[in-house]
């Protein structure tokens, strides 16, 4: 049994012990402690987004598309299967009737002037166009732009003589993933909202929900409504426009996607030009290279994409590229695939040249392609078909580069006649043509010119045969007269 005064040297001893462990672990973690940074005000402490939130809401506006159609009155037993299989869908009656529609979507304040970009799709069909500010102001809008090639649309309001809050692009290469980013909008139409998460991925391009597919994925909650709405970084920068999400229930589930800021601000910049967007035509067309290919072409990893036929005289072809080369990167981005090559050489814009990437025979190489309009060559000749034929109602163009690129047709042949526009209710919307379609043959008569296809529908016939491509497909049909 220990005495008081060997009770109390242990007691000393085991402190010692204490504060020398406590010292050592100090000691040890000395240098880590000198290299961790530490909050340095009472915000950081919060990690409140406030301070960003307060800067950039502003500038994120409520877009109302409105429009006026018409439609008949439905009887009330229209529903009723018990009728419907007396009396089919014919359930209309009486003269048409005016109804408004109106949607809703979110925009965005790029310019103090008032220049507002938003996604196409808030717009389409849209008459008449109202914005309203955080503040509850309310403006009508003219639409300057609409370039459902991107699904982007630029409006513009007058606010007088003060300034408009608005935003700044940032540059959507400079973001990774894993950066942190908030999205607001306005979801459902309960109010702007703003919803923080981080960046996914990037370059995304088999949305399907515009023909550049180049999307920042994020998980910031998007709903419908955000669409148009700013993706912002933590210093305040655009870096994206909320345009889709993927879900199965219309809800968010954390799978949103936004066009990127580079592309946005191509698209406004036309807006600033006149109205028109004029893309670089590249001249030639490309297939990806996927796990197969790039093993039977002995690449190291699939990837980029493989020139499959190059247009004479285009800038590819003056460029030196040739059938089976694999293209790699642009301007020292990689390229994974045709859509990433696309988005690159649109928001390059028109003027200098691009620098190409490519792999030939195992051996890299660098191409250097003008950035040129496509050309409208032949011209066009627009025309309505009429008469008694099955195209009539249908206008029709002679194809060329710029009719392409216009009706966002990857087709390299030179010489064509286009469908552009199907008038309702004619005998070729009956007969289901589309925008877009070629048309190949009447009547056993090759069709390279609108004037040959108006020659051949000028004289009645008692049969139709033709031929339409649609796509990588062609249709062979005969109707009667």
């Amino acid at each position: 049994m220990l005495s008081e005064s060997s009770w109390a040297g242990a007691l000393s001893m085991a402190l010692a012990a204490i504060v020398l462990t406590a010292s050592l672990v100090f000691l040890s973690s000395g240098a880590a402690a000198q290299e961790r940074q530490v909050p340095g005000s009472l915000g950081e402490v919060q990690l409140s987004y406030a301070p960003v939130v307060k800067r950039v809401a502003p500038a994120v506006v409520n877009v109302y598309s409105k429009r006026v159609v018409q439609e008949q009155a439905r009887s009330p037993f229209a529903n009723d299967p018990f009728f419907q299989q007396f009396f089919g869908n014919r359930f209309s009656f009486g003269m048409p009737r005016e109804r408004v529609q109106q949607s809703l979507g979110s925009g965005v304040i790029v310019d103090p002037s008032g220049l507002i970009v938003t996604n196409h799709h808030v717009i389409k069909g849209g008459q008449q166009f109202t914005v309203a500010l955080s503040d509850r102001r309310e403006f009508d809008a003219q639409l300057v732009l609409a370039d459902e090639r991107t699904d982007l649309a630029v409006l513009k309001i007058e606010a007088g003589a003060g300034k408009l809050p608005h935003l700044t692009f940032k540059n959507s290469d400079s973001i990774e993933v894993g950066d942190l980013v908030l999205a607001i909008g306005n979801p459902f139409g309960v109010g702007q909202t703003v919803t923080s998460g981080i960046v996914s991925a990037l370059a995304r391009t088999h949305v399907g929900v515009s023909d550049y597919q180049f999307f920042i994925q994020t998980d910031a909650a998007i709903n419908p409504g955000n669409s148009g709405g700013a993706l912002v970084t933590m210093d305040g920068g655009l870096v994206g426009i909320n345009s889709a999400i993927y879900s199965q229930s219309g809800g968010s589930i954390g799978i949103g996607f936004a066009i990127p800021s580079n592309m946005v601000e191509s698209v406004v910049a036309s807006a600033r030009d006149g109205g028109h967007v004029k893309r670089p035509w590249f001249g030639a067309q490309l297939q990806a290279v996927d796990n197969d290919l790039a093993q039977s072409l002995g690449l190291d990893r699939p990837g980029g994409g493989i020139v499959r036929d190059v247009h004479p005289g285009g800038p590819a072809d003056k460029a030196g590229l040739r059938v089976g080369d694999v293209i790699r990167s642009i301007d020292g981005f990689d390229v994974e695939d045709p859509q990433a090559v696309r988005y690159r050489l649109a928001t390059k814009g028109l003027g200098g040249e691009a620098r190409i990437g490519y792999l030939r025979d195992g051996r890299t190489g660098e191409a250097r392609v003008a950035l040129i309009a496509p050309p409208e060559e032949p011209a066009a000749e627009e025309t309505e078909i009429d008469g008694r034929n099955p195209f009539a109602g249908a206008t029709v163009a002679n194809l060329s580069p710029a009719v392409a690129d216009r009706l966002g047709l990857d087709a390299m042949a030179s010489r064509g006649v286009v469908v552009t526009n199907v008038g309702f209710g004619s005998p070729a919307g009956r007969m289901q043509l589309q925008r877009g379609d070629i048309i190949v043959e009447v009547a056993g008569t090759k069709i390279a010119t609108v004037r040959d296809l108006v020659r051949v529908t000028a004289t009645p016939r008692a049969q139709w045969d033709f031929s339409i491509k649609r796509g990588d497909r062609t249709f062979q049909a005969t109707v009667g007269g």
